[in-house]
């Protein structure tokens, strides 16, 4: 039986900078740095209340053949990757520590039907969805 999510990719440029936005930035810490040889380096981070769930960050090549590992590269270049949910319990308050750290947004603070949401740009440009989650049903959203 499957137990849960245990690791999750996230494309990255630099691996070294984007271990140091996600353990200085936003608070994960080191898991796992090492070289497997010919290159290729595993380096995850984890959230420090939820170490079952690693986050590798991997640049664009091997396994990825060079036709995909170029898309990835420039999907990455024009900001347009999707990374992940970030929950909070105090959506405007993180958005106004991580811009004074210099986070780019691209959607302020702004009320949802489920809460609070905005969204920032890591410093790949993957974005992530920083959400302050409230209760709700299917009649908080609006119909057709």
């Amino acid at each position: 039986m499957i137990k849960n999510i245990s690791l999750f990719t996230l494309w990255v440029n630099d691996q070294d900078e984007a271990k140091k936005f996600y353990t200085d930035v936003l608070g994960f810490r080191e898991h796992t740095d090492v070289q497997m040889g010919e290159g290729f380096r595993w380096t995850t981070v984890v959230h420090p209340d939820h170490p079952e769930l690693e986050v590798t960050l991997m640049v664009p090549g091997p396994p990825l053949d060079e036709d995909m590992a170029d898309a990835v590269r420039r999907a990455l270049g024009k900001g347009s990757m999707g990374g992940f949910g970030l929950a909070t319990d105090d959506c405007r308050g993180e958005y106004e520590r991580l811009s004074k750290l210099g986070v780019e947004f691209v959607q302020e603070p702004a009320e949802r039907p489920y809460g609070v949401e905005a969204v920032l740009r890591d410093n790949s440009g993957n974005w992530l969805v920083l959400v302050e989650n409230r209760p709700f049903t299917g009649e908080d959203f609006p119909h057709a």
